[in-house]
């Protein structure tokens, strides 16, 4: 697979930055507002979220972990079974403005897990979905991210991944395209 950054350390930055002056634009202080990180991924986004919040107002972020492996569709249908990761939603959701939020918004099946799992811990007064980035012309599922730092659009062959810095080495966005020889 050939290797594509698309989007580096600088754009990556200021994407966090945007998005997160796009949710004190709508949410204020955060009094009624959570961010719910989607396991695997999304916790990462919702982490440097959290951080750079929590910097900008001097105040506190409640933010949680959520994992959707029981609630995909498809969890009964590999060949290899799935490991659970952690959830970590230690507040009530109940009648707060929940922000779900993952990497890569793609077929919009995940998303759908994450509403199912989430109402396991409450009715929230509102959802919204944050994805960092959003390859819109695969959806599955009538979902749309509320808030989208990079739109990408991209064949299905193609893969589209958010690296991080504490993981990956660096911050970026890369797409992998196959390689022609192996087409």
């Amino acid at each position: 697979m050939d290797k594509q950054v698309i989007v580096n350390s600088k754009e990556f930055k200021i994407l966090i930055d945007r998005l997160c002056y796009q949710l004190i634009e709508n949410h204020n202080n955060f009094e009624n507002a959570v961010l719910i990180g989607l396991q695997p991924r999304g916790i990462h986004v919702v982490t440097r979220l959290k951080e750079r919040l929590e910097k900008i107002m001097n105040k506190e972020v409640v933010c949680g972990q959520l994992d959707v492996t029981f609630y995909r569709d498809d969890f009964r249908r590999r060949e290899k079974p799935l490991i659970p990761s952690v959830t970590n939603i230690d507040f009530v959701i109940e009648n707060k403005n929940v922000i779900l939020v993952d990497d890569v918004l793609y077929t919009g099946r995940t998303i759908r897990s994450g509403l199912d799992a989430m109402l396991a811990f409450g009715r929230p007064q509102n959802v919204e979905l944050l994805a960092f980035v959003d390859r819109r012309f695969k959806r599955q599922l009538p979902i749309q991210a509320d808030y989208v730092g990079k739109t990408v659009d991209s064949f299905v062959s193609e893969r589209v991944s958010v690296e991080w810095e504490a993981i990956d080495g660096e911050d970026q966005v890369v797409l992998f395209t196959p390689n022609s020889e192996n087409e």
